[in-house]
């Protein structure tokens, strides 16, 4: 092949030398797009753009020969087309191309006004009747818009995308017609942000439920920021959140640039509800917004939404929000103490509400699931050589100490980061250990204390004190429980005293009509059976009074007295007996 020539025709010309027919006849007139070059006929072109014929009428030039129609949208491609059409070139019209030759045709006024079934014409049907009629033709042609803006704004082409769009995935979200159910999001996931921001924005008017908005948005930003969001989990104990990227380096590259503006377009979108988004998402979120030195109102969104659901958290999630993307180096735990302290008070605010409670003494059990997973945390992270010991007091003191019923696990975070931090002297030691109270250890735990030499001295005295104290308060409370079980004899006892006094009562006043109404001389065989009867009746109130006596077989018993001779008006006085 020859080398190329300033005389040589452009590729453009060479391209368009392909589908003009009329070779035989000169061309009067070359169009420039950019730098590329159309040599064409006037003729051809005015039958068909009435903005090209106005050029040509409207110019000083008594012969115009170049035309320059850089701004046309859709550029050499657009015009290629539209150029064929007035040439009669069959070409096919696809939900790739259909937007930017409807702007195209638009621009050079190619309308059935000035000519009958003129290209505005077809793309006008291809779009009302083929393009929007489907959920992927209209993403489609939605996407092919991002370069035709302002254009394809002012000829309504967007609104009609997102309105087709928003309709049919908030049709298909609630009424399924394909598998997997969700299959739109991906759909949705090939749209650039301010698009797919206009069709999240359409769907929420449309009343569409928050799970569909966050699957939405999930299946987005997995796929726009995968590199930073996939994969992302915390490397297990001791491992310290290992994570895999491509770009780890720091350099503020026009790649992190876009991956920034993306992230801070997408978080606004979010809905309102608190629930919707996993807890590990967030996270994930979070962690690219620190590395992609994100907006501090980006950043403080998504640190609010981890702290209203932060009982969900796992120790992984807090581990993705600590370590560098290559798992090496601790990041500043500025947006783990914030967010920590944002969840108490949300937890000391809803605490105020319950009469009688006090926080810090009756903590929720999310309160209490926080705290044993920001414990297994500090011991995660104690391993760190950088973690200085304000940072890891800083994290632990945010804790309430009610929300600990036991300190083993924060202990065995202490202990871990003072087997590390092998230099501290005998005070640093102690600040280390002030986190915990050694009076809250489990039996064990305060075994182990008492022999851990890594220990200061003051903690492990505590330790040895607490297990004095546990035996001593032992002893005291089995003579409290001696104490209790005598005040319940002696309430027995006076119970049943007061039912003898008054049965005694009773016999008495029984005793005294008897005397008042007594007879002397003979007995008749009626008074004998009358006595009979008595000596029945006091027989029965003796045993009565037997079974009631709490002192029967014991030294004061008195049941193997006869009835016989008794003086029941004066009752014998007993021990503990009211009388």
């Amino acid at each position: 092949m020859e080398n190329p020539n300033p005389s040589r025709l452009s590729l453009a010309m060479e391209r368009t030398g392909q589908w003009i027919f009329s070779q035989e006849i000169p061309s009067d007139v070359i169009v420039t797009i950019g730098e590329a070059t159309y040599s064409l006929h006037k003729f051809m072109l005015v039958a068909k753009s009435n903005y090209i014929r106005k050029l040509i009428m409207e110019s000083n030039e008594s012969e115009l020969t170049r035309l320059d129609l850089s701004d046309i949208p859709g550029g050499q491609e657009a015009f290629e087309k539209a150029a064929k059409f007035c040439y009669g070139v069959n070409f096919e019209i696809t939900v790739n191309n259909v937007a930017s030759l409807h702007c195209a045709a638009m621009f050079l006024q190619m309308t059935d006004e000035y000519c009958d079934g003129n290209l505005a014409g077809r793309t006008e049907g291809f779009l009302s009747q083929v393009a929007l009629t489907t959920l992927s033709g209209a993403a489609v042609v939605l996407k092919s818009c991002r370069q035709l803006i302002p254009v394809a704004d002012e000829l309504n082409i967007v609104k009609r995308c997102v309105d087709a769009v928003s309709s049919k995935v908030c049709n298909e979200a609630n009424f399924p017609s394909r598998s997997p159910p969700n299959w739109w999001t991906e759909e949705l996931a090939v749209l650039d942000v301010e698009s797919f921001g206009k069709v999240i924005t359409a769907m929420k008017q449309r009343g569409a439920k928050y799970l569909t908005l966050a699957g939405a948005l999930i299946a987005y930003t997995e796929r726009t920021l995968r590199e930073l969001v996939r994969d992302q989990t915390g490397g297990g104990s001791g491992g310290g959140g290992k994570f895999r990227s491509s770009d780890s380096t720091d350099s503020d590259s026009e790649t992190k640039s876009e991956q920034r503006e993306i992230l801070q377009s997408i978080v606004p979108l979010f809905p309102s509800e608190k629930a919707a988004f996993p807890i590990n998402f967030l996270c994930c979120l979070l962690r690219c917004a620190i590395y992609l030195r994100a907006s501090s109102a980006c950043k403080r969104e998504l640190e609010k939404r981890i702290a209203e659901i932060l009982e969900h958290v796992t120790v992984n999630d807090l581990l993705v929000l600590s370590f560098t993307y290559d798992g090496e180096r601790l990041l500043d735990l500025d947006s783990i103490r914030r967010i920590i302290s944002a969840f108490v008070e949300k937890e000391k605010s809803t605490t105020v509400f319950n009469a009688g409670s006090t926080f810090g003494e009756n903590c929720s059990a999310a309160m209490q699931r926080v705290a044993k997973t920001v414990d297994a945390y500090l011991a995660e992270i104690a391993s760190y050589g950088e973690l200085t010991i304000s940072k890891f007091n800083g994290i632990a003191i945010l804790i309430p100490k009610g929300a600990r019923k036991l300190d083993d696990d924060l202990y065995r975070a202490v202990d871990i980061y003072l087997k590390v931090h092998t230099n501290l002297d005998e005070l640093e030691k102690e600040k280390v250990c002030s986190v915990m109270d050694a009076l809250k250890l489990s039996y064990e735990a305060r075994v182990h204390a008492s022999q851990n030499k890594r220990l200061p001295v003051q903690i492990v005295l505590h330790a040895l004190y607490y297990d004095q104290l546990k035996i001593r308060s032992g002893a005291t409370a089995e003579r409290d429980a001696e104490d209790r079980n005598q005040l319940q004899t002696d309430v027995t006892l006076v119970r049943e005293n007061e039912e003898l006094r008054t049965e005694l009562i009773r016999m008495k006043m029984y005793v005294s009509d008897l005397q008042k109404n007594g007879h002397g001389g003979t007995t008749s065989s009626s008074e004998v059976g009358k006595e009979v009867k008595k000596s029945t009746f006091f027989s029965s109130v003796s045993k009565k009074l037997g079974k009631l006596n709490p002192f029967k077989n014991g030294s004061k018993d008195t049941s193997h007295i006869e009835d016989v001779g008794v003086d029941l008006t004066k009752p014998r006085r007993r021990r503990f007996s009211i009388s």
